[in-house]
């Protein structure tokens, strides 16, 4: 079935028999769209969510990791480290960047990465953990082990665009979203591990469903 048809990006994929050390990470976004791209839940498919409004653009290559959900578990760890009560997952499937020094001109491909840490946001009472990764094997970021490595400057540019990408200037609301911490490997590896919980109690071994799927329609 694999050689027919297209595997869904986040049902299809496989996150990596090393997860959460080495993970497969399916790209979205690159620095240099100036439209803001996002897989379509039901076809697999990216789409356009909305044009870029403003000057800001993510400065690392962005998606998210296949097979993971951000439910239960992941609102319960971000609420025991950050304090804030009543915090649920976003229903998404967990974010990720990753810094390499390749110039990747499109997304819409798999990546192998190898996450150093993270940032714990919070939007409006939602978790929406944003795990940063480097490429394996690059030759600049790939021997970075932990987030603490990575220069201030590119932690700085990462946090500025996430606390800002959904802000509308001039708008006298201000953000919703917040960063509580920031965090290293360790958790990172725990957040990820989490979310591939809440994606087993969520959708279940897909996969071992699809010969069952395959029999039923066949005696169809």
């Amino acid at each position: 079935m694999g050689l027919m048809l297209k595997s869904h990006p986040w049902h299809g994929v496989e996150i990596g028999e090393l997860s959460p050390q080495v993970v497969t990470s399916f790209i979205e976004i690159v620095p240099t769209d100036t439209v803001k791209y996002e897989i379509d839940k039901d076809t697999g498919y990216l789409k356009i969510d909305r044009p870029q409004r403003f000057s800001n653009v993510c400065p690392a290559l962005y998606g998210f990791l296949p097979q993971t959900f951000c439910g239960e578990r992941v609102a319960e760890y971000s609420a025991k480290k950050s304090g804030i009560l009543d915090i649920t997952g976003d229903g998404d499937p967990l974010d990720i960047c990753i810094l390499s020094e390749k110039a990747i001109t499109h997304g819409n491909i798999l990546i192998k990465s190898i996450p150093v840490g993270g940032f714990r946001l919070i939007d409006g009472k939602e978790a929406d953990d944003k795990i940063i990764a480097v490429m394996k094997d690059d030759m600049i970021y790939g021997g970075y082990r932990d987030i603490s490595d990575l220069p201030d400057k590119t932690l700085e540019r990462l946090r500025h665009y996430f606390l800002t990408y959904k802000e509308i200037p001039g708008s006298l609301s201000g953000t919703k979203c917040r960063i509580t911490h920031v965090y290293g490997q360790d958790e990172a590896f725990e957040v990820i591990r989490r979310s591939q919980e809440d994606y087993q109690n969520r959708f279940g071994d897909l996969k071992g469903m699809l010969p069952d799927l395959l029999r039923n329609n066949e005696e169809r």
